[in-house]
C-alpha cells in the first residue's frame, strides 16, 4: 500500500451514525463527492481501491436494522458477515448478542476500517481479507448487505449462498432492489425505507428488503 490505511481513514472520514442505524457510529466519508468521485488515477496514486467501506450502503443499513430489532437471529450464534465493507452489519450482529462475528472482505483496506469502527462501538469483530466464495459452512448465520449489484459477482455468490442455506446455515441478505437479486430463491422478512446519499444512488431513500435464502 502506498498510503497508511489508518491515517488515511482518520484524515478523510468523520465519525457519523448511519441514518437508519443511529445506535452505531462509523468512520464515513462526510461528502461523498470528495472520496467517491476521485478519478481512477487519483485513487491509484493514493493506492486506494474504490472505497466502498467509507459509505453506509442501503442494503447494509436495512440488514443491520433488522438484526438489531430481531436479536434472536444472531444471539449466541457464530456469524460471518460477507463483503463487510465498513463492518456495519458485523457490528450490529455483535451488539445483538452474537457469540462471534467474522467480517470478510477482499478489499485490504476494510480490515483497518472494520477494526476502527468496531472499537468505536465497543465490540470485538474479527476480520479476514479472503475470497471465501465456494467454501463450506463455517458459521450458524451468514449476513450479506447489498451484494447483488454486479451480474458476474451475483453468478458466483448465489449458488454458494444457496448451498450454505441447504447445509443448515441461516443466510440473510439486505438488498435495495439491485438488478441481480435472486428473489425467487428467498423469502421476504422485512422492508425498510433507508435514507441514502444521492451522490451514490439514484434517490435519497431506497426501499430495502431483508431476505432469507430458502
Amino acid at each position: 500500500m502506498k498510503t497508511d490505511p489508518e491515517t488515511f481513514i482518520r484524515d478523510n472520514t468523520d465519525i457519523m451514525a448511519p441514518p437508519h442505524v443511529p445506535e452505531i457510529r462509523l468512520h464515513l466519508a462526510s461528502e461523498a463527492h470528495d472520496l467517491w468521485l476521485k478519478t481512477e488515477e487519483e485513487l491509484e496514486e493514493i493506492g486506494l481501491p474504490p472505497p466502498f467501506w467509507a459509505f453506509a450502503w442501503a442494503g447494509g443499513q436495512g440488514l443491520a436494522r433488522h438484526v438489531l430489532d430481531h436479536p434472536d437471529l444472531v444471539a449466541g450464534k457464530h456469524v460471518i458477515d460477507f463483503a463487510s465493507g465498513s463492518g456495519l452489519v458485523a457490528i450490529a450482529a455483535m451488539k445483538a448478542g452474537a457469540a462471534s462475528v467474522l467480517a470478510v472482505d477482499i478489499d485490504p483496506w476494510t480490515e483497518t476500517a472494520i477494526r476502527l469502527n468496531a472499537a468505536l462501538n465497543g465490540v470485538d469483530v474479527s476480520s479476514a481479507g479472503l475470497d471465501m466464495i465456494g467454501t463450506g459452512r463455517d458459521a450458524d448465520v451468514y449476513l450479506a448487505g447489498d451484494v447483488f449489484y454486479d451480474k458476474a459477482f451475483a453468478d458466483r455468490i448465489v449458488p454458494w449462498l444457496s448451498a450454505l442455506a441447504k447445509s443448515g446455515a441461516d443466510v440473510l441478505v439486505g438488498d435495495p432492489g439491485r438488478a441481480y437479486c435472486p428473489r425467487d430463491r428467498m423469502e421476504m422478512l422485512a422492508t425498510y425505507q433507508v435514507p441514502v446519499t444521492r451522490a451514490l444512488e439514484d434517490s435519497e431513500v431506497k426501499k430495502t428488503t431483508v431476505w432469507r435464502f430458502l
